[in-house]
């Protein structure tokens, strides 16, 4: 796999070094000429020939380097992305009831009643029983994390 992508980002990996060191060589002629010559008019020629086309190529040299690492960063990322992202079908999460215990509790002052393992009163030392009151005569609601359900509030902790 890399070597194909090698494959394709090297003609356009030395295409480019090739034209940016053509166009360092043209701008070292043509600074080599005009250091000779004393008068402008005799410069000019070796600017126009040599300096300006070896700046271009310089330029166009650059270019093609940063495309053919755009090119192979772009590829770089494809294979991340085909890593990442594949065609499967997403597997259900099971869904644990908060609470399963048929215990209920409820904390004096408080204005729901749980199920003894509901994390909201598990560990809790104030949380009291509630066979003693019945959490519907205190005007209590049912949690809605562990839900207890009507028919455990009515039935007590015995069911």
């Amino acid at each position: 796999m890399r070597t194909a992508r090698l494959r394709t980002v090297h003609p356009l990996l030395w295409t480019g070094l090739a034209a940016a060191a053509l166009g360092a060589v043209l701008c070292v002629i043509g600074w080599y000429g005009v250091s000779g010559e004393r008068f402008a008019e005799r410069q000019v020629p070796y600017l126009a020939s040599c300096t300006l086309p070896g700046a271009a190529l310089i330029v166009a040299g650059a270019v093609l380097v940063a495309q053919a690492r755009g090119v192979a960063a772009a590829a770089r990322m494809d294979e991340l992305y085909a890593l990442l992202v594949r065609e499967e079908e997403p597997q259900p999460v099971p869904v644990r009831p908060a609470a399963t215990s048929g215990d209920l509790l409820f904390v004096p002052g408080g204005t729901l009643y749980h199920r003894a393992d509901c994390p909201l009163v598990a560990g809790k030392p104030q949380a009291v029983p509630a066979d003693a009151h019945a959490p519907a005569d205190e005007g209590l609601d049912r949690c809605p994390i562990c839900e207890p359900g009507p028919d455990a509030a009515e039935a007590g902790p015995e069911s």
